[in-house]
């Protein structure tokens, strides 16, 4: 069959299936053609070439589309996409194979679709079978408006698509918010959270800051057995967020988790924080066990987390950093660290914060562990719910960290 040219860079965009019924092949990235432009064009069927393009919507093979409307992320990027229902009848036989294309293009560039593509393997399914397959769709984007185009056809040939458009809007109050796609981009979604960091152009006419980051990886609901991928995403995108401040220049990481009453990870005074040996770390978290020094120790918790503030935060001068700043969900002992313990850190002259990460405050409204032990220091506790709290949250924390340390700086040339 012949394949025509058509304006595009092709990308692999990964499917989620919410059934046991189907599982997904490995992506089968189609071959970039050379054309009007480098890299612009890609390989494509005339035959779904003609259904994207015709606008149509057909339902050959009986499914049901449903956008999603793009949320801003932790990430600062728009993640949009689908969810697809499919009678499992209409699958019934030995095996067969779903494949979908989709292509989205940004208003004023509708000659420049971004093209995804998946195939999904279909086990065995009889022919009498209930109920309905479940798929999704993802790809992330920068402000602005878009149009897609879908379709799915099945070993028969058959054909499902849908086309719809899509605003991807800041709130007028999140509009001094830097976005980390540009207006416009079209991208598949980030699946490796812990991937490297690039370099950040620091500001020159003045000393970095130097900032210790204490993070609990821990899930949202204290009693959880595993570390959801949304609260590694949130935890990930605080750390991001404060490594690509230009003011910063030094970081000192402690990665811990509450529950297993242990430090997964630990860097020290580094330009840059090594992302992928972090989610290493993390990723050797098994939170479904408990050892039974644990079970006979009924305050075990309170006393690693009172080890650990006397170990991060009690420190000789030569080693003070300007602030240090603790991050993660609310920590809720039966006992908070002893105030004799907090009082061996003397007088702490430099900023203390807590970026407590809380989707629902309304159901946890009072002081955890990690709360009190700041306030003990004067600190400042932010709620994290929103990415717009994160993004207003790390401004102002910074701009208190700088007048911090000029103040300090301001009082030690006095005193000489």
């Amino acid at each position: 069959m012949q394949r025509p040219y058509c304006s595009a860079i092709l990308h692999s965009g990964p499917l989620l299936l919410a059934s046991l019924l189907l599982e997904s092949a490995p992506a089968h990235a189609q071959s970039l053609m050379a054309g009007a432009g480098p890299n612009r064009h890609v390989n494509i069927y005339n035959t779904d070439l003609a259904v994207l393009e015709s606008g149509e919507v057909r339902k050959d093979l009986p499914c049901t589309v449903t956008p999603s409307k793009p949320t801003l992320g932790f990430d600062l990027r728009f993640h949009a996409g689908y969810e697809v229902t499919i009678p499992l009848k209409e699958m019934a036989g030995n095996e067969n194979m779903l494949s979908i294309i989709f292509r989205v293009s940004a208003e004023g560039r509708r000659d420049q679709p971004v093209y995804f593509s998946q195939r999904v393997r279909v086990p065995p399914i009889e022919d009498d079978a209930k109920g309905d397959a479940y798929l999704q769709g993802a790809f992330d984007l920068g402000e602005g408006q878009y149009h897609v185009d879908w379709l799915m056809r099945d070993r028969a040939e058959r054909v499902c698509s849908s086309y719809w458009d899509s605003e991807a809007a800041l709130a007028a109050k999140d509009r001094p918010m830097s976005l980390t796609l540009a207006a416009g981009a079209i991208q598949p979604p980030n699946i490796e959270q812990f991937k490297e960091e690039p370099p950040v152009q620091r500001i020159n006419n003045e000393p970095p800051l130097n900032v210790k980051v204490l993070v609990n990886f821990a899930p949202q609901n204290s009693l959880s057995s595993t570390l959801q991928p949304v609260d590694t995403s949130a935890l990930v995108s605080i750390l991001r967020t404060i490594v690509r401040d230009p003011h910063i220049g030094n970081f000192s990481l402690v990665a811990f988790n509450m529950q297993e009453q242990k430090v997964l990870y630990r860097q020290d005074r580094a330009d840059a924080i090594n992302f992928p040996a972090l989610g290493a770390a993390v990723n050797t978290l098994n939170l479904g066990t408990v050892a039974l020094t644990q079970l006979s120790d009924k305050h075990g918790d309170t006393e690693f987390l009172t080890d650990l503030v006397r170990k991060e935060v009690v420190s000789g001068p030569q080693d003070r950093p300007d602030a240090i700043i603790f991050a993660g969900p609310k920590v809720l002992l039966d006992e908070n660290v002893p105030p004799e313990a907090l009082k061996e850190a003397g007088d702490v002259n430099y900023p203390v914060f807590y970026m407590n990460y809380n989707l629902n405050p309304l159901a946890t409204p009072w002081k955890d562990a990690i709360g009190h032990t700041v306030k003990f220091f004067r600190g400042t506790e932010y709620t994290i719910t929103r990415p717009r709290d994160l993004w207003f949250a790390v401004s102002e924390m910074v701009s208190r960290i700088v007048k911090s340390r000029n103040g300090r700086q301001s009082s030690s040339i006095s005193s000489q």
